[in-house]
């Protein structure tokens, strides 16, 4: 039985690709992309939420 050929799998999609490789095109790439800055505006979008939370909470009471 012959070995299995050196390969990853698309982070994206799953497709084997050349262990050299991250991404099985450039569609895989701009989704990750796309990803990657949806998922840091979220979390900049949660800090801020959680920094006002804090200040209204911390603010004295007139």
């Amino acid at each position: 039985m012959p070995g299995i050929v050196p390969h990853r799998h698309c982070v994206v999609c799953g497709k084997a690709i050349e262990p050299d490789q991250i991404y099985c095109s450039d569609e895989c790439e701009q989704a990750m992309n796309k990803e990657r800055k949806r998922q840091r505006n979220m979390m900049i979008l949660m800090f801020l939420f959680l920094f006002a939370l804090l200040i209204l909470i911390w603010l004295p009471r007139f």
